[in-house]
This record gives structure tokens, C-alpha cells and sequence, in this order.
């Protein structure tokens, strides 16, 4: 696949004012509105449903409590919208139930919304608002049908009606779009501003996390020349850590590890496995939060994210892996696959339901990577790949968005 074209950016936006609706400061998202505020003439102001990821508080996937450890919110304009949810989060409709946005959002008068998400309460309001007073809808969301046939006719009417209120939508990948399209949104309305990371965190430049993949590296007890394959995530079975961790074992590979990060229900499990590897081959770490996970990628050979079901909406780990120059081993069900991950090319896909064919691939992977002409070629496939999914992209295709849209009202009190 041949890396998308950078998009040219528009001018600014005639005068629009932008809110933003957003569930809570993530390190994927507050970044880029750092470096869009930054970088381009576009009011806009970022409303929080939920101070998850700022504060200490627990995660129940991965069982354990922790805050980011990076700047979520500094660089731009937002304010917290108070949550009365009893149990506040994306599980339930009313995870996120948030009264006074509608009166918020009149006070501050914008002139388009950008609504991420619709599944629950608060979002539903902010649609209702935005349609009663005339403003702009824009959507930004990442689901796709790999894997699975089209939702029965009423899901797909109701879905058709929710996404005809919305003036455009912003695709983060191929499989995202093709999503949009099978639910009736005109592609006129349609426009790529990909999914993307904080390019400048995971710099293959970088002094410092070089320096700590090494200590790690000799901590683990891994020769320089020890090929290691990393899972990094929540050890959910959804992801699949387990089936990994079989074919590891059954491939019992030359001269190789497998690093697991992370914590979750199926940590007990894996550890239980693991005792029948030979000693040094399976190596288990806890959680890292965000500061760290550039020297865990790079002592890596392979990231392996071989996620099932419908639970993998993207990916944004296969990001970061690769703005390092990591190649990745990925699921067919994986949202971002269509567009990251060419097979043989930029890393490798099985399929999800087909232990069998991850074994092979990983076996697959694992050749290529012993080939030093091979693993070069891999590398700069893989960086430039990468090279089409940065915070540019997605602002050009947020800019250009608002440009299609009528020029705003003149405010009245």
C-alpha cells in the first residue's frame, strides 16, 4: 500500500468556533489539540466529561490504579463538564451523564460542534442541542464491520438517521470509512483526518529511550542479539495475550523472547503457562504508563497486537510502534490493518479466529527479521508508512471539514 499523500492544509476556518466533545484528556487526543492550537487559527474549546486520566483512579481491565504521567492539559483551551454518573465511564448510557453541557455550551457560543462518540447520554444531548440551535455537527469516531456482516436492518436505520444530523464526519482509516459509506454518508461528507500520535514522544532519534531499552534489556537479561516479540497492553482475553504466548511456546524459537507488559484478568493465566518456556524466553511487565513506553517498543524486534472480535476499533499502539520503526504482527480484525499493516510489507495480519495461521505468520515474521537486508527494508517500509498518519493529517482533514461549512452566524445574547 503506498502511503497516503499529505493532505494540503486549508486556510483557517472563517471565524468558526469549535467545541469540542470529548469524554476525558487522553494522551492520544490532548497532544494534537496542543499542537493544533499551536499551530493553527482555529478557536476552539475542548469540553471534558470526566476527569479520568488525570486523577488517580482505577482501571478495571487493568487492575490497577494510575494517571497518566504526561501533560493532558495544558496548550489549550477546555474546561471539565461535571459527570453525576454513579459509575462514570464508556460502559453504560449513562456513564456519562452530564446536565449542564447544553447550558455550557450556549455560554460559550460556538459555531460548530465536534462530537466524539454518540452512545451515551451526554452526547445524545449535545445533539439535540446543537440541532435546536442550528449549529454545525461534525463526528469523529473509529468503528469499522471487519470481520462481521452489516447490523440488522433497524440498527443500520436508526444509525442512518443518528449520522444524517451530522454537516460531516472525520474517517481515521479505510475500514472506518468504508463503515460510514455502508451507513449512507455521502462521501462528500466523509474526510480522512487519520488516526495519530505524539510523533515527537516516539522519536527513533531519541537519546534517552534508547539508553533505557538497553538497561532494560540487560535487566531482562536479553544478549544484544536476542530477537524479542512484545505484547503491550491490557491482558484482557480480547486481545488475545494467551494465544500469543501459545504460539510463542509451540514455535519455541532460536534465541528469542517474548515480553509481556501490562495487567488484567488474564495475568494469572499467562504466568501459569509461562512456566513451562524455557527459563529467560517469557518475561512479564507491569503497567507503564506513557513516559516509558518508548524504550519497551524499542526493545523490540515485533509488536505483536492480535486482538479479536470487534474490540480493536484501531490500534494506536501499532502508532507508536512504528513511528519507531517497529514492525507488527496484527489480527485481521484490527481496525488500523488496512491501512499500517501490508502484509510482508509494512509487518504482517492472520486471522483472528485461526491460532494455526498466528503461529505461521509469527513464524514468518520471526524469518524476516533474522535477515539483516530484509529487516532493513522492513524498517524503512514501516517508517514510511507511518510518515501519513501524524498530527498534520488529522488537523488538514479537521480544517478542511470546517471549511465546507456555511459561514457562521453572527452571534446574538
Amino acid at each position: 500500500m503506498t502511503p497516503p499523500a499529505p493532505l494540503a492544509a486549508p486556510g483557517p476556518p472563517s471565524g468558526h468556533r469549535l467545541a469540542i466533545v470529548l469524554s476525558h484528556p487522553t494522551q492520544y487526543y490532548s497532544p494534537w489539540f496542543r499542537w493544533l492550537q499551536a499551530r493553527h487559527r482555529l478557536t476552539f474549546r475542548v469540553f471534558y466529561l470526566w476527569e479520568f486520566g488525570v486523577t488517580a483512579q482505577r482501571d478495571p481491565q487493568f487492575q490497577t490504579t494510575f494517571q497518566w504521567d504526561v501533560d493532558l492539559l495544558s496548550g489549550y483551551d477546555h474546561e471539565f463538564v461535571p459527570n453525576r454518573a454513579r459509575h462514570p465511564g464508556a460502559e453504560s448510557f449513562w456513564g456519562f451523564d452530564n446536565p449542564t453541557l447544553p447550558a455550557r455550551l450556549t455560554a460559550w457560543q460556538p459555531t460548530a460542534v465536534l462530537l466524539f462518540g454518540y452512545k451515551w447520554a451526554t452526547h445524545l444531548r449535545a445533539v439535540f442541542w446543537a440541532r435546536l440551535h442550528r449549529v454545525p455537527l461534525l463526528f469523529r469516531g473509529d468503528s469499522h464491520y471487519l470481520g462481521r456482516g452489516l447490523p440488522p436492518l433497524r440498527t443500520r436505520l436508526l444509525l442512518r438517521t443518528l449520522y444524517a444530523q451530522f454537516a460531516a464526519v472525520l474517517c481515521v482509516g479505510e475500514a472506518n470509512r468504508a463503515y460510514f459509506t455502508a451507513l449512507g454518508v455521502p462521501a462528500a461528507k466523509i474526510f480522512r483526518a487519520p488516526h495519530s500520535v505524539n510523533a515527537a514522544l516516539f522519536d527513533p532519534a531519541a537519546p534517552a529511550p534508547r539508553a533505557a531499552a538497553a538497561a532494560l534489556r540487560v535487566q531482562l537479561g536479553l544478549t544484544p542479539a536476542t530477537r524479542v516479540v512484545l505484547f503491550a497492553g491490557k491482558l484482557v482475553p480480547e486481545k488475545q495475550p494467551r494465544e500469543l504466548l501459545h504460539a510463542f511456546l509451540s514455535l519455541a524459537p532460536a534465541d528469542t523472547a517474548l515480553v509481556i507488559v501490562g495487567d488484567g484478568p488474564e495475568k494469572t493465566a499467562l504466568h501459569d503457562l509461562a512456566r513451562s518456556a524455557p527459563p529467560g524466553t517469557v518475561h512479564f511487565l507491569p503497567f507503564a504508563n506513557q513516559s516509558e513506553m518508548p524504550a519497551r517498543y524499542l526493545l523490540a524486534d515485533l509488536f505483536v497486537l492480535p486482538s479479536r472480535g470487534h474490540y480493536e476499533t484501531w490500534g494506536l499502539a501499532i502508532n507508536e510502534a512504528m513511528h519507531l520503526g517497529v514492525p507488527a504482527l496484527v489480527s485481521d480484525l484490527v481496525g488500523c490493518q488496512p491501512d499500517l499493516v501490508t502484509d510482508g510489507g509494512t509487518g504482517w495480519f492472520f486471522r483472528a479466529a485461526e491460532p494455526a495461521h498466528l503461529r505461521e505468520k509469527l513464524a514468518a515474521a520471526l524469518t524476516t527479521l533474522s535477515a539483516p537486508v530484509a529487516r532493513a527494508a522492513l524498517r524503512a517500509a514501516v517508517l514510511a508508512r507511518i510518515s501519513g498518519y501524524t498530527y498534520a493529517q488529522t488537523s488538514a482533514g479537521l480544517l478542511a471539514a470546517l471549511a465546507t461549512l456555511p459561514p457562521p452566524r453572527p452571534s446574538r445574547s
